[in-house]
């Protein structure tokens, strides 16, 4: 895999959701750079140049994850631990991007170190809306620590 700039690594395994956030992102001219994954697995060999990604540079990390919870082989909370618990990827901002309301996954998120916590809206413009502000705020307002 090249190693360009990454603006954000979108991590969904719904094509229909995760179609929609890269609009909203690209069409808000948010983000240039996305990466689009779909699996906790690969999210991991990504951000730690394994399997895969063996050979990409982990020092170009993206300056924002935008994470589901609910995906295959790796969940997204086992993701987030990970990510936080690591020294090179612990101060990337993680934003929990998903369509669970369950309080246990808004404490435990929250509690492995999520930067933020949204629940998809399910009506469209609602969702565009969401991941637009989102992406304004973490991307254009936020200042990162590296």
């Amino acid at each position: 895999m090249k190693n360009t700039n990454i603006d954000i690594l979108l991590i969904e395994d719904s094509p229909h959701d995760a179609e929609m956030s890269l609009r909203a992102l690209k069409k808000n001219k948010i983000a240039n750079d996305i990466i689009h994954l779909t699996n906790g697995a690969q999210v991991l060999n990504f951000l730690f140049g394994l399997g895969e990604f063996e050979g990409r540079d982990v020092d170009n990390k993206p300056k924002l994850i935008l994470l589901d919870l609910k995906m295959p082989k790796i969940d997204g909370i086992e993701v987030l631990q990970k990510i936080k618990q690591n020294e090179s990827t612990k101060r990337i901002p993680v934003v929990v991007l998903t369509s669970s309301k369950e309080n246990p996954d808004i404490q435990k998120c929250y509690d492995l170190g999520a930067n933020s916590y949204l629940v998809k809206p399910v009506d469209f413009n609602s969702f565009i809306r969401s991941v637009t502000d989102s992406g304004m705020y973490w991307m254009l307002l936020n200042q990162l620590p590296y």
